[in-house]
């Protein structure tokens, strides 16, 4: 053999077989050795653009919630309820509602349309009209800044009232005759 076969024959350190063509074994190492460089690269490219900060930084949340969602339970049917929700102002600037509304008409809500001060709380108050009987969730949404918006719900059931007024009882009437 000569100097140059001597360079073209390397035995592989796994199978350690001798040839001009690499076997398996070292084809996949030197491409595994390829893509890491390659994947090492691309990782510390996406970390770096991630620190630049080009998306704009978000607005902390001004409006806050004391509860979203509220369970009024059995109620008669034809009675309506209510309930006060309270909204706090957490942010440093007046916070203005600028809309409030319920997914059907028999939800309706009420809220004061002046600007919240900064710390201040306000009030909603929801009503619900429960005429149709069995159970009912209902979605009210809150629109504030022109596109941001929060949820309250209300959810409870209507069980059917009896109709008309409830019979007279004979002994009550004769108890109010007895004299002691």
């Amino acid at each position: 053999m000569n100097f140059f076969q001597n360079l073209m024959l390397k035995p592989c350190n796994q199978c350690l077989q001798s040839s001009i063509f690499p076997c398996k074994f070292e084809t996949s190492k030197r491409a595994i050795m390829k893509t890491i460089p390659a994947l090492l690269l691309m990782l510390m490219a996406y970390f770096f653009a991630g620190a630049q900060g080009t998306s704009a930084p978000e607005d902390p949340e001004v409006l806050k919630l004391k509860e979203i969602e509220h369970d009024f339970g059995q109620i008669p049917q034809g009675k309506p309820v209510y309930y006060s929700f309270e909204i706090v102002n957490s942010g440093k600037e007046a916070l203005k509602l600028d809309d409030v509304h319920a997914s059907c008409g028999c939800t309706t809500p009420e809220w004061s349309h002046d600007p919240i001060a900064p710390g201040a709380t306000a009030i909603i108050k929801v009503g619900y009209n429960a005429a149709a009987e069995g159970p009912f969730t209902k979605p009210i949404t809150i629109t504030y800044h022109s596109n941001q918006t929060k949820q309250l719900t209300i959810k409870g059931t209507v069980w059917k009232a009896p109709e008309g007024a409830a019979p007279a009882n004979a002994s009550v009437q004769f108890l109010k005759k007895q004299t002691l």
